[in-house]
Parts: C-alpha cells; structure tokens; sequence
C-alpha cells in the first residue's frame, strides 16, 4: 500500500517510477534500469534497505546514484545507519511528502555522486 501511494504520488509530480518488491528486486532493477535516483525503503524482504544500499554503492554502475531512505525505522541510530549503510537522506514515515520533494529535487539537481 505504502508502495502503491508513493508511485502514485511521483507519477503526479511528473516522474517516472520503477518499483520493487523486495532488495533483491531493487539491486537488479538499481543496476538494469539506470535511475537518476532511488527512494529505498530499509525494511524490505529477502535483503533489507540497508545491505541493498550497501551493495548498490558497491556497484561501480550504480555507486553514483542518489539514495534516499524512506523508513517506518525512526530512531536516530537507524538513521545514522542509513546514512553509513550509503544512503544520501533520510525520510522518517509518515513521509513528509513536502520535504521529500524537496529532497528529490536537491538531489536530481546536484547530479551524480562522484564515486570514491
């Protein structure tokens, strides 16, 4: 449902959204797809957020890519995690959906990560 609202919420702001269903799902989809960005969700099934970020950022093809944690984890360690595990942000659920745009656009504007 969470998906479902936020790729609908994206596609009325005009982009162009690829989900996926589990981390194993996100890291073929971050490596075959070539997003500009990724919004990843920590608590996802078979590998979590957090290794998935890790092994994108790990990916020469895929290591510059802006990530943003969305997460129902809310705790300042989950955070700092998230941010240690790769990730560019972080989005606390329930998304603020103002600051997320603002994010996304932050991102999108500064361009790729320089690997390294």
């Amino acid at each position: 449902m969470n998906r479902d609202m936020m790729s609908r919420w994206l596609v009325s702001k005009g982009y162009d959204v690829i989900t996926a269903i589990d981390g194993e799902e996100a890291i073929r989809k971050g490596i075959n797809d070539n997003p500009d960005l990724i919004l990843m969700d920590l608590g996802l099934a078979k590998i979590d957020g957090w290794e998935a970020t890790r092994q994108l950022k790990a990916t020469a093809k895929t290591s510059h890519l802006p990530i943003i944690a969305v997460t129902g984890y809310v705790m300042e360690s989950d955070r700092d995690k998230a941010l240690e595990a790769g990730c560019d942000e972080y989005s606390a659920k329930p998304v603020d959906f103002g600051r997320l745009q603002e994010m996304i656009q932050a991102l999108l504007k500064r361009g790729p990560s320089k690997p390294g």
